[in-house]
């Protein structure tokens, strides 16, 4: 199982929980996962169309899946996976 690193803006969803173990073999999986057991996660992250939003960046070891095999990025089981939805706004 990976772990997953939630973060505070989706830990209501989770039950405040900061990280979770996960099944999956590719980022997708755990994913859908997550979703699975955590509605609310999916609500937050993706677009009606079924995709990631696109101010979500997701990690696996501190490196960016954008960089590699994006959601089909593979997993062991002592990987961690990070969501990080961009923050926006702030003082003019």
């Amino acid at each position: 199982m990976s772990t997953v690193k939630i973060p505070p803006v989706l830990r209501d969803a989770v039950g405040g929980r900061r990280e979770l173990e996960v099944e999956g073999a590719t980022v997708s999986e755990v994913l859908e996962r997550l979703y699975a057991d955590h509605p609310g996660v999916r609500e937050q992250l993706m677009t009606p169309e079924g995709e990631l939003h696109r101010f979500v960046n997701v990690y696996v070891n501190d490196e960016d899946v954008r960089l590699g095999e994006w959601l089909d990025t593979p997993l062991s089981d002592h990987d961690t996976v990070m969501i990080l939805p961009a923050m926006a706004g702030g003082a003019r």
